[in-house]
């Protein structure tokens, strides 16, 4: 259809050079129309290149970099930091109403032992110096009793 370029044969340590072969022009086939929102299709830009010819595309438009997020006035590491601390002390607090709360409770234990000891004792005291009698046995009073020989007389 076109004719090849002209080929050179390659010389040592010379420097190759291609041509590009031109493009056929595009044959336009009519289609149906589809209606678009204006807006939704960019614009179309077209270029003349030096030998005249036109290029007709979409704009592109350069990548725009990300906007930087805006650093924040403190550190994410001494915040971290600091909220370990708190929850240190919050711990710590904790820990001491824990072992207030212990020694409390074994003051009390030791107290009720105690209580318990003196009101036990106390019962087998006057169980044991209570004077006992015998009931529905015989008194016998023997102060005036003459001993003679292991015999009552």
């Amino acid at each position: 259809m076109y004719p090849e370029p002209a080929r050179h044969a390659p010389v040592q340590g010379a420097v190759e050079v291609h041509h590009p072969a031109p493009l056929p022009p595009a044959v336009m086939v009519p289609g149906p129309m589809v209606a678009v929102q204006p807006g939704a299709v960019p614009a179309v830009a077209s270029i003349v290149l030096p030998d005249g010819r036109v290029v007709t595309g979409y704009a592109v438009n350069p990548a725009q970099p990300e906007p930087l997020a805006a650093k924040p006035p403190v550190s994410r590491a001494a915040v971290n930091v600091a909220l370990g601390g708190v929850g240190f002390l919050a711990v710590c607090g904790g820990l001491l109403l824990l072992t207030t709360f212990i020694t409390a409770l074994t003051a009390l234990i030791t107290q009720l032992i105690t209580l318990a000891a003196v009101i036990f004792g106390g019962w087998i005291a006057v169980q044991i110096f209570k004077p006992h009698g015998h009931p529905g046995g015989t008194t016998v009073n023997i102060r005036k009793a003459i001993f003679k020989r292991n015999h009552f007389g």
